[in-house]
């Protein structure tokens, strides 16, 4: 997807509310950008590694989007944690096998679906913010086909170990997003 550049951070007075909600979106993109690395510094598989590097792509369009938004002191201080703990997800779920890394991608974007949903109920009515409404329903619609595509490449319903992991990437992620919005 080609995006057009928004306006400049340095023409924005972004409401505080909103900063915090970016911020939050690009530490996760940056985390995303390092899940997608981590696994395709851990896998041979195939499948897997075509899979990750062309997700990995969308996510680093995703991030240069919201580094565009955000001017550095915006961002979240914690960046380097968030790289880290995203690559050691995507390592660790590749070293787990095919069908663990695309559990993980199917949790983390299932994640990822309501967290932009809720953005995108925050900026309703807001027509100054159209543009950025209209790139993050963008950024949902990929992260909804990256959680379709991991989906069907599951054969069967996770079992209960999967589904543990499953529930412990949704908290890891909630508290991800707690942290980010505000260090």
């Amino acid at each position: 997807m080609f995006m057009q550049r928004p306006a400049p951070y340095e023409t924005l007075t972004l409401d505080p509310c909103l900063v915090r909600a970016l911020r939050s979106d690009h530490a996760g993109e940056a985390g995303a950008v390092e899940i997608y690395r981590g696994m395709l510094a851990c896998t041979r598989n195939p499948k897997l590694r075509r899979f990750a590097d062309r997700h990995l792509r969308t996510e680093q369009q995703h991030l240069a989007f919201f580094d565009s938004w955000l001017s550095p002191a915006g961002r979240s201080h914690a960046l380097p944690l968030w790289r880290l703990a995203g690559w050691l997800l995507g390592a660790l779920s590749a070293l787990g096998g095919t069908r663990m890394a695309f559990e993980t991608v199917r949790a983390v974007e299932s994640f990822v679906d309501d967290h932009y949903a809720t953005q995108l109920r925050f900026l309703e009515g807001k027509p100054e913010l159209a543009a950025l409404a209209g790139m993050i329903a963008c950024f949902r619609e990929d992260e909804l086909e990256h959680r379709d595509e991991a989906a069907a490449a599951l054969t069967r319903a996770p079992n209960w170990p999967e589904r543990c992991w499953s529930a412990v990437i949704g908290t890891g992620s909630r508290v991800g997003v707690a942290i980010a919005a505000r260090i």
